[in-house]
């Protein structure tokens, strides 16, 4: 199973993109796929082709009508493990014996 972190971006739509990124949390939703939105990002948990197919289906809709799209991807794989997308966060949770802003 595989954590895959992404920002997707026009660089060539001004200051304020939210709009364009706006499209890429659609897309994100209506694959089904376990989700987290960041500030910074998206985090979608599942299988490697079912995520790489995620981001391209937003770099074509972003491509599409923008001239300059900038992407960053981050993936972790660990083999026989689902759910990480909240178990990394409450392991960091209950060694630290506090509640972490998330």
């Amino acid at each position: 199973m595989v954590l895959l972190e992404f920002s997707l971006y026009p660089t060539d739509k001004g200051e304020s993109v939210s709009e364009y990124v706006k499209r890429n949390l659609e897309i994100i939703d209506e694959s089904g796929l376990p989700y987290k939105l960041g500030p910074m990002g998206t985090c979608i948990e599942g299988e490697y082709d079912e995520v790489m197919a995620v981001v391209k289906r937003c770099f074509d809709r972003m491509s599409a009508d923008c001239g300059r799209v900038a992407i960053q991807i981050k993936i972790d794989y660990r083999a026989g493990h689902s759910g990480r997308l909240d178990a990394k966060v409450q392991t960091l949770k209950d060694k630290t014996g506090r509640d972490l802003r998330t």
